[in-house]
């Protein structure tokens, strides 16, 4: 029987609804990310058509990310949904190794 993937916790569920609000791809929201920004006042940069002078969401980051660590992109783009299996993972393994190390002390 297939394990069930526990639901993510409010950060994470944030960073996937805002990715499907401003229509952001894994990499853009990695990068938001890194840049520490909030997936809750992301709509205050984007662009809404009536303020010509802003750039789109999606460049603006990128713009962001470039003149920070001066690269135009993350090395390995993961999805949101791939980073939380990653975690429950690294999480399980703990787990079993605490209580391989508990059973050997007894």
């Amino acid at each position: 029987m297939a394990k069930k993937t526990k639901k993510p916790d409010q950060k994470m569920q944030a960073w996937i609804d805002a990715r499907k609000r401003h229509r952001l791809s894994h990499a853009h929201v990695l990068m938001a990310r890194e840049l520490g920004m909030n997936p809750k006042k992301l709509g205050k940069l984007d662009n809404h058509k009536q303020e010509p002078w802003k750039l789109p969401l999606p460049h603006f980051i990128e713009n962001i990310y470039l003149k920070r660590f001066g690269k135009t992109g993350p090395d390995t783009v993961m999805s949101i949904e791939e980073i939380i299996k990653l975690e429950q993972k690294k999480k399980e393994a703990k787990r079993a190794a605490k209580q391989q190390r508990e059973t050997a002390k007894v």
